[in-house]
């Protein structure tokens, strides 16, 4: 990595390093490494594994202090969704992370540079790399620089709930019985198909979702049958 791809990754995290040697690390893969072992000593897993815990603390502080009151359980979900693969990943793309990754040559020719575990790996590894070299003030600003604004969507739109989860918890506790999903209609041209799919428990039709595959028509009928179930409870 030269020292324009640093000063590149630097500028796109906002935050330049007094230690290169920790960047570097945090931009190596282990097939960089064993490929590779007299020229560099380490890889980002370590970092990687710090930089998860970072990022965990820094989303539920942030959560923590918001006006609104959320609960353990809600802030455990809510970090949950955030720090996954497809998350990760797609910020590590924003930042354009996976042009200065080193990868072994194998792991380049099977485009490395754009798998969503390389690069949502590195990205936490990033942010150990900030924590390390300029403490946890400076690694929560990066953080929240590169996340705040998918934190207050995740929370407005509630993309963090795992409603068919919640669903089937919720109806082997209160039914005795898991949740069956049947596809009643599909509609569209092939690339555009709109999907509606109901939601069953003990026979009863509880719930009824649209979506653009079946996972997500799934997913807004599991979201009202459980408004129904909950409407129930409080009644």
């Amino acid at each position: 990595m030269s020292k324009q791809g640093i000063e590149g990754l630097e500028n796109s995290l906002a935050y330049h390093f007094k230690d290169k040697k920790l960047v570097l690390e945090a931009v190596t893969h282990r097939s960089f490494h064993h490929e590779n072992a007299d020229k560099t000593s380490s890889y980002n897993e370590r970092l990687e594994f710090l930089g998860d815990s970072v990022l965990g603390l820094v989303v539920v502080e942030y959560l923590f202090k918001l006006d609104k009151y959320y609960s353990e359980a809600t802030m455990s979900k809510i970090k949950s969704y955030l720090v996954k693969e497809a998350v990760l990943s797609d910020v590590a793309e924003s930042i354009s992370l996976g042009a200065h990754l080193r990868l072994g040559k194998g792991e380049k020719e099977t485009g490395g540079r754009g798998k969503k575990s390389i690069l949502a790996d590195a990205m936490e590894a990033v942010f150990g790399a900030i924590y390390i070299d300029g403490g946890y003030e400076r690694a929560r600003d990066a953080v929240l620089r590169l996340l705040q604004g998918r934190i207050d969507t995740a929370i407005s739109s509630e993309q963090f709930f795992d409603f068919k989860t919640d669903l089937q918890e919720e109806s082997q506790v209160r039914f005795g019985s898991l949740p069956r999903y049947v596809t009643v209609k599909q509609e569209g041209e092939e690339h555009m198909k709109i999907f509606t799919v109901e939601v069953y428990i003990k026979g009863d039709m509880l719930g009824r979702g649209r979506g653009r595959n079946k996972k997500e028509a799934e997913t807004n009928a599991a979201k009202e049958a459980l408004l129904k179930i909950k409407a129930v409870k409080t009644q």
